[in-house]
């Protein structure tokens, strides 16, 4: 029984080489800015169109790579149930927020207009990440579409919306810097300012437009939150916050709290796997 409990968590925690999956496709441009507009694709083998997780990776929005994708979402590659698209976006060394999240929506979007060709279901799309990929995700999917059916640019015809999410240990509300200290830097980093600079010093607007928590509405996808009782970079009251926001607007939400756990929920073990697993094929696997 260790020894299994040793090989399910190591499938949660580990990245692509854990299957000795390399991406179907590699880099691959979903807009022309900046050469971190990319994604890779980990492409199901199936005889019909297939739902698509998009993977957003941490990394305090200033740093990690799309080339982590958790083993959990490669092991619905393996069993041809679902596609992964892992991707890369701009860091705040190149620009601040909303750069982070315009090419998040970019990439949906681009997905969506590339369905046919990658034999992906283009209404089943959902979208996962951690720590500051938590954070893209929950805005993603909160967010309102931002679709344009007149644009030139057939990407921005596309719909951006998703039809799940899971957030790990994602932050979600900036006003919670001025009640609970929150020394990483990275927060301020985002929305321009100086690392130490005092929450009373900063911008309420640019705060509140950061913070997933604001587009909370009741015609919001389900969403999972999975975070650490214990994680002093993203507190506990994150994930608290959003999630009695989306019960109180009737938007079907699910928190999973980790006792003891930190920052690193990603790597929970077996349990938050299966868990996560058991939310994604309720709600992107079922046929629509």
């Amino acid at each position: 029984m260790k020894s299994m409990l040793f090989v399910m968590a190591f499938l949660f925690v580990s990245h692509s080489s854990l299957f000795g999956q390399a991406p179907t496709e590699k880099d691959v441009p979903y807009d022309d800015d900046h050469s971190a507009q990319c994604l890779d694709l980990y492409l199901a083998k199936s005889d019909k169109p297939v739902p698509a997780m998009i993977h957003i990776h941490g990394g305090g929005w200033r740093a990690g790579s799309k080339a982590h994708v958790p083993g959990w979402l490669l092991a619905f590659v393996a069993k041809g149930q679902l596609s992964v698209v892992s991707i890369e976006y701009r860091f705040t060394d190149v620009a601040p927020h909303p750069a982070q999240v315009n090419d998040c929506l970019r990439a949906i979007q681009f997905v969506r207009t590339n369905a046919a060709r990658w034999n992906i279901d283009s209404h089943r799309i959902g979208v996962t990440g951690g720590s500051a990929g938590g954070h893209l995700t929950a805005y993603v999917a909160l967010h309102d579409d931002v679709a344009n059916p007149d644009s030139p640019d057939l990407v921005e015809r596309e719909s951006s919306r998703v039809t799940c999410g899971v957030s790990f240990a994602g932050p979600t509300d900036w006003s919670l810097l001025s009640t609970i200290a929150h020394q990483h830097p990275a927060y301020r980093q985002l929305i321009g300012y100086a690392p130490g600079t005092a929450a009373e010093d900063m911008s309420a607007d640019r705060m509140k437009d950061v913070s997933p928590i604001t587009f909370a509405t009741h015609d919001d996808p389900p969403l999972m939150q999975v975070h650490g009782d214990k994680d002093d970079i993203v507190p506990l009251a994150h994930a608290e916050r959003l999630h009695k926001a989306l019960q109180a607007v009737g938007a079907p939400t699910e928190m999973v709290i980790i006792p003891g756990g930190n920052h690193g929920v990603a790597g929970a073990g077996p349990t938050v796997a299966a868990q996560a697993t058991e939310f994604v094929k309720k709600h992107l696997l079922a046929p629509r």
